[in-house]
């Protein structure tokens, strides 16, 4: 018998105990946002209580068509899609949230959108090819596109990326000044990195407003960039050299989570264990001052980290991860057991020291999950080199194992080194994918009826089946249902993060029905014909003054 927690309003996977996101081009544009500048609140109070004021015209000729402008930004459908990691899915949530929050609607189907905000991956080209194919595809239906995530990132000049405007992995809280001039027709890059006296900076706010693809888990960004020069990796050319937040910063996005009903916070970045060393800490003194913001019955996750920066915090990390609201998970990526490999990689540790790592967490977190990353086929890979890496996968099991084929990736020197054969890296990842079938690793995983209102709540269960990927549980009748959440979760697609005076008004870009005149500064809201019919209308007035001006002289 166990008691789960249920975070998906669908049959899911529940780990361990509980359950585990132009016309006129506009030069390129480097931007410092520093701390001086407005918060993403203020900047859209600001935006919100403009008032239009009619510029002087010309007496136009008798007869002649008043020109007026045709296109408002704000008022359009906005289809966002996001590839990649949960660091990328919390960028494409907060580009939501600011999208909405500023009176764009957020939609899901692609076909009703009026721009396509498109997020990328750079990790591998199936992905890049997604994207790609996805620009083309809006382009053929006539779609405005704006780009986003690591591909414009790194590579802003790829020729079919040309005159699309771009966001920059820094720049997500400009997301509405961008969507705005591409609604007008012109093209925008925003590229820029963040610093504070100088200081690379871990990004965007942490408080902008945001849109959670499932309103019970909160992706935490705790810092950007890494510390490695890895020979095969593309991302490093987009998030560059390691960012952290400040632990104040981090524990505050937790605690305002918390307070919207969220149960579980996901912390993630390109290397969650290199967290701090640019600012003086380290990630257990984040992990530490976390947990206490964790209610009874939620729970915290903790993201990849590479192997050289958790060696230096085991001890800590192994009270951490037996801590009750910390999930008893690490994703520990390894790439290959060859030490040749390895240092072709330049992975800056051997395979002796991730064993130790993993034997370690094993020893000391009872019931741990360690997952990990293989690359196959990695130029110069031999055959006695992945020899060594499918030995690894038979002695630890891994119950989590991500298995991937080797890309070349532009610019980056595995590229340029002498490659494997495609049909022998194909064959490397078949034979280790096979290798990974012949054992059940989640034979502590729960699968539990589809039912909304299991959704967020700690349910106990009996168990009985098992197979390969899962368990399967039935609820215990009459059995105490438990709430993690300290507040109400917000509706799918509902806003996070808006100020007080906003949250009763606002839900996925629409304003509540009767309620738009009480938003602050008496701001007024307005569909596509509405505002048309204004901007229409001040023309008007403009050009009767203008004759009334007239007369009088």
């Amino acid at each position: 018998m166990r008691i789960i927690k249920v975070l998906h309003c669908s049959v899911l996977y529940v780990s361990q105990i509980m359950a585990s996101a132009c016309d006129s081009p506009v030069d390129d544009i480097e931007d410092m946002v520093t701390s001086h500048d407005p918060t993403p609140h203020e900047r859209q109070f600001a935006r919100r209580n403009i008032v239009p004021r009619p510029r002087k015209h010309k007496l136009q000729p008798a007869g002649e068509e008043l020109q007026t402008d045709s296109v408002i930004p704000g008022t359009q459908k906005i289809w966002v899609r996001t590839w990649g990691c949960s660091h990328n899915s919390s960028d494409g949530e907060y580009m939501a949230g600011q999208l909405a929050a500023s009176g764009y609607k957020i939609t899901e189907n692609p076909s009703d959108a009026d721009l396509w905000l498109l997020n990328s991956c750079t990790v591998k080209n199936p992905a890049e090819d997604h994207f790609r194919n996805s620009i083309k595809k809006a382009q053929e239906q006539n779609k405005k596109v704006v780009v986003a995530g690591c591909v414009p990132q790194a590579q802003p000049r790829t020729d079919y990326l040309k005159e699309l405007s771009i966001i920059g992995v820094q720049q997500i809280d400009r997301v509405v000044e961008v969507v705005d001039e591409a609604i007008k027709g012109h093209s925008v890059r925003l590229l820029g990195q963040k610093k504070e006296k100088g200081k690379r900076l871990g990004g965007a706010r942490l408080d902008l407003p945001k849109i959670r693809k499932n309103p019970l888990i909160e992706i935490i960004s705790i810092n950007t960039g890494c510390l490695n020069a890895c020979t095969y990796c593309k991302t490093k050319h987009a998030r560059g050299d390691l960012a952290s937040y400040s632990i104040e910063e981090l524990v505050e996005r937790a605690r305002q989570s918390f307070q919207e009903g969220v149960c579980e916070i996901w912390l993630t970045s390109e290397d969650t264990g290199a967290y701090g060393r640019d600012i003086g800490t380290d990630l257990p003194s984040l992990l530490w001052e976390l947990v206490k913001e964790i209610p009874e019955g939620a729970m915290l996750r903790l993201g990849m980290t590479n192997p050289p920066y958790i060696l230096e915090h085991l001890e800590e990390m192994g009270r951490i991860l037996q801590h009750p609201r910390v999930y008893s998970f690490l994703h520990v990526p390894v790439q290959s057991a060859s030490d040749s490999v390895l240092m072709d990689m330049k992975r800056e540790y051997c395979c002796a020291d991730f064993r130790r790592v993993v034997d370690f967490l094993k020893e000391r977190v009872p019931g741990i999950t360690i997952a990990t990353d293989i690359i196959c086929g990695l130029p110069g890979e031999t055959d006695e080199d992945f020899e060594q890496t499918m030995e690894l996968v038979r002695q630890y099991r891994f119950p989590s194992l991500f298995i991937n084929q080797f890309y070349p990736r532009p610019g980056t020197p595995a590229a340029k080194m002498e490659q494997v054969p495609a049909h022998v890296k194909k064959q490397r990842t078949k034979e280790l994918s096979a290798l990974f079938h012949t054992y059940k690793p989640y034979d502590h995983k729960v699968l539990v009826p589809k039912k909304p209102e299991f959704k967020g709540k700690m349910i106990e269960v009996d168990i009985y089946e098992a197979g390969k990927h899962y368990m399967k549980g039935q609820p215990v009748e009459d059995a105490r249902v438990f709430t993690p959440s300290i507040a109400q979760p917000l509706q799918k697609g509902q806003v996070s993060g808006l100020p007080q005076e906003l949250k009763a008004t606002h839900q996925n870009g629409a304003c509540a029905s009767g309620a738009s005149s009480a938003l602050v500064g008496r701001s007024w809201r307005f569909d596509g014909d509405g505002l048309k019919l204004l901007s229409l209308g001040l023309a008007l007035a403009a050009v009767i003054v203008a004759l009334v001006i007239d007369k009088l002289h």
